[in-house]
């Protein structure tokens, strides 16, 4: 976690002379202009001391939301204050409500795909995924490249967060001994989870968004994939050369899925095709055929919860069963509900507020009127992605949607191209690197990831062009 895009490119804006543009308030009524107003310089600094101490995570231990949560809080109090002061009660409310439908939409989105992921690890799928690789007898040079390409494929369906812990944990429990392998094999797998989650608007938040947003249809993101597989692949290759050799590991653990694993996994799968139906089909948002798709865990985990004593071992041997089915505790879907990652999806709630309430007091067509209509699309897009290593990817990729510039859909994927991959320069620059230093401490380091940055940005630089190469139709 990192440091305002906004903020930062506000003060560019303010140091340029840029008129203040502010935005429509309501029906009938008259926006106010606070970009040089005591709100809008409140409002910018508590958003800045927010995200400082979000940044600040790992170290103060303050869980991430709870700061944006206060300043979301404050700085449309401030705006609400202002308007309702000078004749207008009703443009904050406007304007706040139309946020928190975007944010209602995002949230319930997530919260069912967040669902899905637990029952699948607590059905044992990425356990026994595990245990198979570790059991596998691959040197570590081939281990570099089965999690590697692992975590492009598995990121665009599960959270590039998730995919990453898990290869992390496959990469520890062979070589936690040689710290030089596990660190080239964090970096590998940061990137080519961040990497895999550009193409699928499943695969990232930054992607979601646009999806949802109606900008760029379900399909048309797949033209990203193979920039993408040359985002990861350029400094894979780089990095591989540096693996160090080592001979196959070997172990003998007997794990297997538990019952209705690859039910549940047939029903994820299920439940994302509906939600891409409604929304193609049916021009219905795409979180509306997520939430029906829960139903169908929700049914299927009424069944596992009646036939757990009675399937596979008979109805009057009940310790027999739950031994064979290796569970003990039946299935239940509103524990997997409750394990969803409520403080992001909190933070999600503070971002956007806050992110919107800036935009509302007029900073955003400010920035907007500097990088878009200043420098242009391109530029301003690549700076997005450079900037998404120092500030999180979010927020960055809210603002620009909520700026919506005039783009091509070529630069609408060249900015959820940038956004997306942007971050694995930086050990800090996304959510997978972030956890992984955590994961493998002392071995996978800020500075380890640094190391390798120009070969990441190598890839960066490598993976635009090629999108600009087969994609040129789309500009």
């Amino acid at each position: 976690m990192k440091t305002p895009l906004s903020a930062a490119l506000v003060i560019l804006g303010a140091s340029l002379g840029l008129p203040a543009l502010a935005l429509a308030a309501g029906a009938g009524e008259t926006a106010l202009n606070l970009t040089f107003h005591w709100v809008g310089y409140a409002a910018l600094m508590i958003f800045v001391v927010a995200y400082a101490l979000v940044m600040a995570e790992e170290f103060t231990h303050l869980r991430k939301s709870k700061p944006v949560l206060l300043a979301a809080g404050l700085i449309w109090g401030m705006i609400a204050w202002v308007y309702a002061s000078n004749g207008m009660p009703h443009a904050a409310e406007v304007a706040v409500r139309h946020n928190i439908l975007e944010y209602a939409e995002l949230m319930l989105f997530l919260l069912v795909a967040m669902t899905y992921i637990n029952a699948m690890e607590e059905r044992l799928v990425f356990e026994t995924l595990r245990v198979r690789l570790v059991c596998g007898g691959y040197s570590l040079r081939q281990l570099f490249w089965i999690t590697g390409v692992l975590a492009f494929f598995i990121s665009p369906v599960a959270d590039n967060l998730t995919t990453a812990l898990l290869m992390c944990a496959v990469v520890m429990a062979i070589a936690k001994d040689n710290p030089k392998f596990v660190a080239l094999a964090c970096i590998n797998i940061v990137v080519a989870a961040n990497a895999g989650g550009a193409f699928s608007p499943f695969g990232d938040i930054t992607t979601l968004m646009v999806w949802q947003k109606g900008i760029v249809s379900f399909w048309t993101f797949f033209n990203l994939f193979v920039p993408s597989v040359v985002n990861w692949l350029v400094p894979a290759l780089f990095m591989s050369f540096a693996v160090p050799k080592a001979p196959p590991t070997h172990c003998e653990i007997n794990i297997k899925m538990k019952r209705g694993a690859w039910v549940v996994m047939g029903l994820f799968l299920l439940t994302i095709c509906t939600a891409v139906s409604f929304h193609n089909f049916l021009h219905l948002p795409p979180m509306l055929g997520m939430m029906t798709g829960l139903s169908y865990l929700k049914i299927y985990g009424y069944y596992l919860k009646k036939t757990h004593l009675t399937r596979g071992a008979g109805r009057f041997d009940p310790e027999k069963a739950k031994e064979q089915l290796g569970d003990v505790v039946p299935f239940d879907i509103f524990r997997n509900v409750a394990r969803a990652e409520w403080d992001t999806l909190m933070f999600f709630y503070g971002v956007i507020l806050c992110v919107g309430g800036l935009g509302f007091i007029g900073y955003l067509a400010m920035v907007s009127q500097v990088m878009y209509t200043g420098w242009g699309a391109t530029p301003a897009n690549v700076m997005i992605g450079i900037l998404s290593a120092i500030v999180d990817n979010i927020p960055v990729m809210f603002a620009v949607l909520t700026m919506n510039p005039e783009m091509s859909q070529g630069q609408w994927l060249l900015v959820t191209l940038t956004a997306g991959v942007g971050g694995s320069m930086l050990s800090i620059g996304s959510a997978a690197g972030v956890a992984l230093m955590g994961q493998a401490r002392g071995m996978y380091t800020f500075f380890g990831h640094l190391k390798w940055t120009p070969v990441i940005a190598l890839g960066y630089v490598a993976s635009i062009y090629v999108h600009f190469l087969i994609n040129a139709k789309m500009f």
